[in-house]
């Protein structure tokens, strides 16, 4: 797919991290986006930078995302792109017994749905709309209508500790990847799905320098976390080659997670 002005493209999770790389990226190539997030600040920020539109959704209501797509399909035209960066995640083992006192708890299950429900039902939730959406372009010379990309993590594979819930919401991304590939492969839709590892995202760099400076040190090459832009750009080589479909790829210096 040729990246150009006449492309619309929506991001969830786009107001910062890997999901605003992306949108920067996209916005460098003349296309028009649309970012979905619940941080109306900085993703109103963003827009005016990139000349895009914010919409604020919360990805685990259908109403809020049909709102954000009416939005962004208003300003922008139907979108032939879509990035799925909206994500959480928590750390809590599935039981446990206190060294204080003997007590012994279990991972909540409010804890574990409210990961489940935006890591997976969040990212579907977008994907089965923004293919609606699509179904409805006339399909370019390759009999291609859009393209979709989607965030997994390296816990998917190998999950660490404390990673229970955040483990199976990214499996469940690669998961769905194939089988959602199949179901819109006549329509000339494709799906991907990246695997990021350790990032210079908000989160992390907020951690401690000696916490940043182990965790670089733990990835065999290059020693250092992965910068956003290294996302994008493998996000925007899913998008622009055609024969990129149903594939879920690692990016992560060829690190493996320990058990903690």
């Amino acid at each position: 797919m040729k990246l150009d002005s006449t492309v619309a493209a929506v991001v969830t999770g786009g107001a910062s991290g890997l999901g605003a790389a992306t949108a920067r990226a996209l916005a460098a190539k003349g296309v028009k986006v649309a970012i979905f997030d619940l941080q109306e600040e900085k993703g109103e920020a963003l827009a005016a930078e990139i000349g895009g539109t914010f919409c604020e959704v919360n990805v685990t209501d259908d109403a809020s995302v049909d709102a954000g797509f009416a939005k962004a399909r208003a300003a922008h035209g139907q979108e032939r792109v879509l990035v799925n960066c909206a994500g959480v995640g928590n750390a809590m083992k599935t039981a446990s017994r206190s060294k204080t006192d003997g007590s012994i708890k279990h991972f909540s299950m409010e804890a574990f749905n409210w990961v489940i429900q935006i890591n997976l039902v969040g990212t579907f939730r977008s994907i089965a709309k923004s293919a609606a959406g699509m179904l409805t372009l006339d399909p370019l010379e390759d009999g291609e209508r859009g393209a979709i990309v989607n965030t997994a993590s390296v816990a998917a594979e190998d999950g660490q500790m404390g990673q229970a819930a955040y483990s199976a919401s990214k499996g469940g991304v690669v998961g769905m990847t194939l089988p959602i590939a199949r179901d819109l492969m006549s329509e000339g839709i494709r799906v991907n799905t990246i695997l990021p590892g350790i990032f210079e995202t908000p989160l992390m760099l907020g951690a401690p320098q000696n916490v940043k400076d182990a965790l670089a040190a733990s990835v065999p090459f290059p020693k250092r976390l992965g910068h956003p832009h290294e996302y994008a750009q493998l996000a925007l080589t899913m998008i622009e080659c055609g024969y990129f479909n149903g594939e879920d790829v690692r990016l992560d210096g060829a690190i493996r997670m320990a058990p903690r």
